[in-house]
């Protein structure tokens, strides 16, 4: 292979030639391939192919390598993304589909929400958007557009202005949410670790900046969590949600029974340090997929007596079938968590989607506190004993982990006899707390008093 070229055209450009070289010479299309193949250095089509095969693999291999490592640095750095791929089309006619990974970060973000938009243009959100980048600094500002079409569907859509000179297609891109800002980085073409560590990087002053910002809020929260563990305090409500109730009195925190994380974005839960497993969210079955209908509906099909109240406390795993004969099912092909009864009867569904959504809206970020319970002059005090940090749920792994049995489900459905109401403080689905690092990465463990 004399003469052999480094810059060489893409196979389809190749075969393009050829066909041109074969009409204007009267020869066959594969003559004219092997023509163009010696010219290039080459002594056969055949070579000349594998030879760009070869190295359009090593290339894909780089570059998928390069998107997992910057993946993984951004979970490292606690930093909340998720990615599009733009398509050759999508680039020329400006449109990217907003995937439900999209849809979901924005929403969690509070920064846009694709259910509640309209169709057409005139319900059309632009925004001010940004992009990030070492190799072409020049190019920062953007507009971001949020719209769903006025199709049958209207399927949630975006775009943003000057893409296609950031990005090619099938490159994969981060958007990150900054002080209510979009923010894209190219994790293709880009590498962050090292970036991260230089002074003058466009990408690591954006990156050190992040995570300063949403570090300052944990630390502040720490070190009151580090004050009130200098002595003992006293609970402010009996039971269960003593805890958790006089923590959150304690610290300020109003009380409420809203979805969202607690302290600033920061998820507390507190629980007594003889129990091992603890709560990661609350969330009922999607009712109109389910057979059943309600709590209610649950309760008195599957439900017993308790003095003279109906309930049905019980724990739900996909590992036994429980003395009610309820248990769970993970169908992967409709990824679907289902309950069963004697593994015959259908009872209720969740979809993946659903539940996935609902622990990264729950736990972005959390603080799992232990308390120390002690009874003082007959009232119960909580002593703070150590906090555990974690952040950036590995969602792919939720529905893994029920599966499993690592993750489980309990029932707290009760009907009041005196007033026929139904109650649901549930389903509440549980983790025991040593296995929290199979679904968070690198959680920080805090004492909170390094006398104790």
């Amino acid at each position: 292979m004399k003469g052999l070229k480094t810059d060489l055209p893409t196979i389809n450009r190749i075969k393009q030639r050829a066909k041109k070289l074969a009409k204007n010479q009267g020869i066959k299309h594969n003559e004219a391939l092997e023509k163009i193949s010696q010219e290039l250095g080459f002594n056969s089509w055949r070579l000349l192919q594998k030879h760009l095969n070869d190295g359009n693999a090593n290339s894909t291999n780089y570059i998928d390598g390069l998107v997992s490592q910057n993946k993984r640095f951004l979970t490292k750095l606690g930093i909340e993304f998720s990615t599009f791929e733009p398509t050759d089309t999508g680039l020329k006619k400006s449109i990217l589909d907003a995937t439900q990974p999209v849809r979901t970060h924005l929403e969690l973000e509070n920064y846009h929400s694709y259910d509640s938009q309209g169709q057409g243009p005139e319900n059309k959100v632009i925004k001010s958007a940004y992009f990030i980048s070492d190799k072409n600094p020049t190019l920062n500002e953007s507009r971001v557009s949020l719209y769903r079409p006025n199709t049958k569907s209207g399927d949630p859509r975006m775009w943003f202005r000057k893409l296609s000179d950031f990005a090619n297609a099938k490159d994969q891109i981060a958007i990150i949410i900054n002080n209510n800002n979009v923010h894209l980085i190219n994790l293709t073409s880009e590498n962050l670790e090292p970036s991260y560590e230089q002074e003058h990087s466009i990408i690591g002053n954006f990156l050190r900046q992040y995570v300063n910002s949403h570090t300052v809020i944990a630390s502040e929260l720490l070190a009151k969590l580090r004050e009130l563990a200098k002595q003992p305090f006293p609970s402010q409500r009996v039971g269960d949600t003593g805890v958790g109730y006089t923590l959150e009195t304690l610290l300020g925190i109003p009380a409420n029974s809203s979805k969202q994380p607690d302290y600033k974005g920061i998820e507390l839960k507190a629980g007594r340090g003889k129990k091992t497993r603890t709560n990661l969210f609350a969330q009922v079955a999607d009712w109109k997929m389910s057979p059943c209908k309600g709590s209610a509906e649950i309760l008195d099909k599957y439900g017993y007596k308790r003095g003279e109240d109906d309930k049905l406390y019980c724990t739900i795993s996909t590992q036994r079938t429980n003395s009610q004969g309820l248990s769970f099912v993970y169908d992967s092909s409709s990824d679907e968590l289902q309950e069963w009864h004697d593994g015959k009867e259908l009872v209720a569904i969740w979809p993946g989607s659903l539940l996935r959504k609902r622990l990264l809206q729950k736990h972005s970020e959390t603080f799992w506190i232990e308390v120390q319970a002690n009874f003082i002059n007959g009232i119960e005090h909580f002593q703070l004993k150590r906090v555990t940090h974690t952040k950036s749920p590995l969602t792919s792994q939720l529905l893994t982990l029920v599966e499993l049995g690592v993750i489980t489900m309990d029932h707290l459905i009760k009907r009041c006899a005196k007033t026929g109401r139904v109650s649901e403080k549930g389903p509440l689905f549980k983790i025991d707390k040593k296995n929290l690092d199979l679904l968070f990465p690198t959680p920080v463990e805090y004492m909170l008093n390094e006398e104790q």
